[in-house]
């Protein structure tokens, strides 16, 4: 791969829009695939965290949106909503106690996106070694913490 400075300039160029690009570029890409698949990616999310619990009985609906609605900042609302057109979809059911389950419909929706979720996992680590990718991310969280910034994920 050719970069876009030699390493002396690397040096002196801003985490803040490298982060930027990295995301917009990340973030562009999954969501063009999913919409691909007829899917958004928070209603991927829900449907991995109602395949989670899936052995376990489902997962309440509050639970969910407490975990999901932080991830690049979707808020709340825009998450409740997502999940609803999720149950809308058939994908999962909600029960009187809120609890969400995977229908058959959504296990099988959810084996084909999440092997999409590995392809596109492939394609962006490819000629990046694990430990490339550990030191991206120690360093990431680290600028993180410099700057006073919380992330979390699951």
């Amino acid at each position: 791969m050719e970069y876009s400075h030699s390493d002396a300039e690397l040096i002196e160029q801003p985490i803040g829009y490298w982060g930027w690009a990295a995301y917009r570029a990340v973030v562009t890409r999954t969501r063009a695939a999913l919409a691909g698949i007829g899917t958004t990616q928070p209603q991927w999310w829900v449907l991995a965290q109602a395949a989670g619990a899936d052995a376990d009985g489902g997962k309440p609906r509050e639970e969910v949106s407490r975990i999901l609605r932080d991830y690049l900042d979707t808020g709340r609302e825009a998450l409740e909503a997502e999940i609803d057109a999720t149950v809308a979809r058939g994908w999962i059911t909600e029960d009187a106690a809120g609890v969400l389950r995977l229908t058959e419909d959504g296990r099988a929706f959810h084996t084909k996106a999440a092997a999409l979720q590995r392809e596109l996992w492939a394609e962006r680590h490819e000629g990046v070694s694990d430990e490339e990718y550990l030191i991206t991310l120690k360093a990431l969280q680290r600028f993180i913490r410099n700057t006073g910034g919380q992330a979390r994920h699951h």
